[in-house]
């Protein structure tokens, strides 16, 4: 700092006081804002905060512990000890967040960079502080676009390999684990329809569209527009609501 200039010395001191930043986050900051206080302070408090550095040797152990013995892969039973050590059901939806999170392919299974990737993201090497950070993994969810990207990813993750469609039954209970989460209470009632009148795999479309449909349409279906550009599936849902009556509690439910 003995390089500066005596304004900008002082603009680095008084960043400092008021700020309680370091010397390098001051001059980052103001250098970043070409050395003008107001914009230093923007800069400052809307930069995303740092995470916490990982130890490289301590996710490499952590990997081993989970490997499968035969292959470069955490398997089913290394998913299932991950499970046991952090105390959580493997059907916790918390673990869809986990494996969003380590942007994992397929259900059940982490490569090596998922799984090492994935715990450098969240700033974390040990399972106990992966365990710390459980309850806020979990309230993820509650946020409206997070709990959009987790939904979108849920339909690639739980897909068998090479299938373009989602089996049914396993379309249901997902659905059931991520609306437990988002209160739509015409849940039930679609998976009944489905069980009843489809019967079939459920395509990505149809996925991404149930949503858009539950966060848009009343469960009284007051505002459902019948020339909409839903999913022939979806309209027909909405066929057998009104068959089995469900409108009739118009205004007695609404999506949290």
């Amino acid at each position: 700092m003995n390089k500066l200039g005596r304004g900008h010395r002082d603009k680095v001191h008084q960043f400092m006081t008021i700020a309680g930043a370091s010397e390098k986050a001051a001059l980052q900051a103001l250098k970043a804002s070409d050395w003008n206080l107001e914009g230093a302070f923007e800069v400052f408090y809307n930069q995303p905060p740092a995470k916490p550095t990982t130890d490289p040797r301590h996710l490499e152990e952590l990997y081993l512990r989970y490997k499968d013995p035969y292959c470069d892969m955490i398997l089913v039973d290394g998913v299932s000890q991950f499970c046991d050590d952090l105390q959580t059901d493997p059907g916790d939806v918390v673990m869809l967040v986990i494996s969003w999170h380590m942007k994992a392919a397929t259900m059940c299974e982490f490569s090596r960079q998922e799984f090492i990737g994935g715990l450098q993201s969240l700033g974390v090497d040990s399972i106990e502080k992966l365990k710390y950070l459980l309850p806020s993994l979990r309230a993820e969810l509650k946020d409206e676009h997070k709990f959009r990207e987790i939904y979108i990813f849920a339909f690639g993750w739980a897909k068998e390999k090479g299938q373009k469609s989602l089996a049914l039954d396993t379309a249901l209970g997902m659905w059931r684990l991520l609306f437990a989460e988002r209160s739509w209470p015409l849940v039930e009632h679609w998976c009944q329809f489905l069980q009843v009148k489809h019967n079939k795999a459920i395509s990505r479309d149809t996925w991404s569209q149930l949503l858009e449909f539950s966060r848009t349409i009343n469960p009284s279906l007051s505002n459902y527009d019948a020339e909409g550009a839903w999913p022939y599936l979806i309209d027909e849902f909405v066929e057998y609501l009104c068959e089995i009556g469900v409108p009739q509690t118009r205004g007695n439910s609404k999506w949290r």
